[in-house]
């Protein structure tokens, strides 16, 4: 008989209703418990020595960085919003840039 680890301790985690009933329902549809996807997640962490998947800050090119800087800024009154008259204002002035 295969040397089958013995279950001897709990785990308990606290989470949004809403969100473990998706989880349950998403499991479900691939034949599985909650607690059974849980356990296959910890395997595969300890199979590969850390998370089974890439966990990255998101990385962005200079110009969007530059622009997520200017939104920051103009929402904190930094540097003053722009006004436009119209919808095409604001067209032909990104035409130009």
């Amino acid at each position: 008989m295969a040397n089958v680890p013995v279950k001897d301790t709990n785990f308990n985690m606290r989470m949004n209703r809403q969100k473990k009933d998706r989880l349950e329902e998403l499991y479900g549809r691939l034949g599985m418990t909650l607690p059974e996807a849980v356990n296959i997640f910890f395997e595969n962490s300890l199979l590969v020595g850390g998370l089974p998947f890439n966990v990255r800050l998101p990385g962005y090119n200079r110009e969007t960085e530059a622009a997520i800087q200017e939104a920051r800024e103009i929402m904190s009154g930094k540097i003053p919003a722009k006004a436009y008259g119209s919808a095409q204002e604001l067209f032909e002035e990104l035409d130009r840039e």
